[in-house]
């Protein structure tokens, strides 16, 4: 591939700008545009290695070093955060709630900046500019999560996943949204521009039965059961809308309930999202998610670093 077009298909995947892309390589606008346009060819080694490691990050790689996964791994179980810790510091759960809230929503097409999302939820603003949907979304992933984290914290009771939970998840998230928050899809499914085949919707109570008690298994692994399970999740689509969102809440509800830090995966790798996704549900193969996973736990370690 010419490096034309793995720029292209960072800045189609990422949606950045060329400035932004120009920052991350550490080259000027003009240089990028070259490259972009075909006019000129990068040949300094350490800016082509700079493009192709971006090009893994945001779009994606089919090969991972496993050496380092394992030890990315130990280290992205190191740092202790509980519901009950998080909940208690509100300046963190705060941050925590708009970036989660911005990613995960904008991975399903919102338009709303981290900014709006801040608006919405904490000063109730009324965005005339954003849809009422995007609103109602924003707004219902905050009650959602909230709701996620109480039920993790309720100290009268011992934790476990369910299927009635996990539809009381989705009923939060897409109340006012869909009509059928909260209950199983009754008719088939695909997933736009994926080849994988969803379950079917007579056996979806059974299905998410079994992945409940995958959830509530003990690991060795916690990093490998967090990818496996959240593949199988979304292979098992059970809800006509909301399944991403839905996912990814379990993905941080399963961090917390064991004690560390949540991944938030960023709108901007939700290329090399959905590849991870396709690859570990056709192929059994976990390890690139397994490392998404944990990158993205280190990333938000280091921007709540003081917080924590």
């Amino acid at each position: 591939m010419n490096y034309d077009q793995k720029l292209k298909q960072i800045l189609t995947a990422s949606g950045w700008s060329q400035e932004k892309l120009a920052g991350e390589i550490g080259v000027s606008f003009a240089t990028v545009n070259s490259w972009v346009n075909a006019k000129s060819t990068p040949t300094r080694t350490d800016y082509i290695a700079k493009i192709d490691r971006v090009y893994d990050n945001i779009v994606g790689t089919s090969s991972v070093d496993i050496d380092k996964l394992k030890t990315l791994k130990t280290i992205a179980t190191r740092t202790k955060l509980t519901a009950k810790k998080l909940i208690a510091n509100r300046n963190l759960l705060d941050n925590i709630t708009v970036n989660l809230t911005y990613h995960t929503n904008s991975i399903e097409g919102s338009t709303m900046t981290a900014s709006d999302v801040s608006d919405v939820i904490f000063d109730n603003k009324v965005l005339k500019n954003r849809t009422a949907t995007e609103q109602r979304e924003a707004i219902n992933h905050q009650t959602a999560l909230n709701f996620l984290l109480d039920e993790l914290n309720d100290k009268y009771r011992p934790f476990a996943w369910t299927p009635d939970l996990i539809r009381a998840i989705h009923l939060r998230l897409m109340s006012g949204i869909i009509s059928n928050a909260g209950e199983y899809r009754n008719h088939g499914a695909r997933i736009m521009g994926a080849h994988v085949p969803l379950v079917n919707f007579i056996n979806i109570p059974t299905a998410i039965q079994n992945l409940c008690n995958q959830l509530n298994s003990e690991t060795t692994d916690l990093i490998g059961l967090m990818a496996m399970t959240h593949a199988e999740f979304e292979k098992i689509h059970p809800f006509s809308d909301g399944n991403g969102r839905t996912g990814r809440l379990i993905l941080l509800g399963l961090a917390l309930q064991n004690g560390i830090f949540p991944p938030i995966i960023p709108r901007d790798k939700r290329t090399a999202y959905y590849k991870y996704l396709e690859d570990a549900q056709m192929n059994e193969n976990y390890d690139p998610l397994e490392m998404l996973i944990v990158m993205t736990i280190a990333d938000s370690i280091d921007e709540y670093e003081e917080e924590i």
